[in-house]
């Protein structure tokens, strides 16, 4: 391998271990907390959606993610999913 190689599969390992979406920043969360501060704690959802003053927020993928529903500004609830 070059050392090209190697270094970009350094990174990439790297990258993967740094994930905000892991069990401790989920113990982070608390029911009133606004949107600014989730996003502050867990980076930018990957997806969100919502009307009528409610939304719900995604982040991470169908294995291992946070979902928080907002009621306003503020959290209502969250669940998580294979976390470590």
């Amino acid at each position: 391998m070059t050392f090209r190689r190697i270094a970009l599969l350094a990174l990439c390992i790297a990258i993967s271990a740094c994930s905000k979406i892991n069990q401790e920043n989920y113990s982070k969360l608390q029911a009133g907390m606004t949107k600014a501060d989730v996003e502050k704690l867990l980076g930018k959802p990957t997806e969100c959606a919502g009307a009528l003053g409610f939304a719900s927020c995604t982040w991470g993928d169908q294995k291992t993610y946070i979902s928080v529903q907002y009621a306003g500004d503020k959290v209502l609830m969250f669940s998580g999913e294979g976390l470590k």
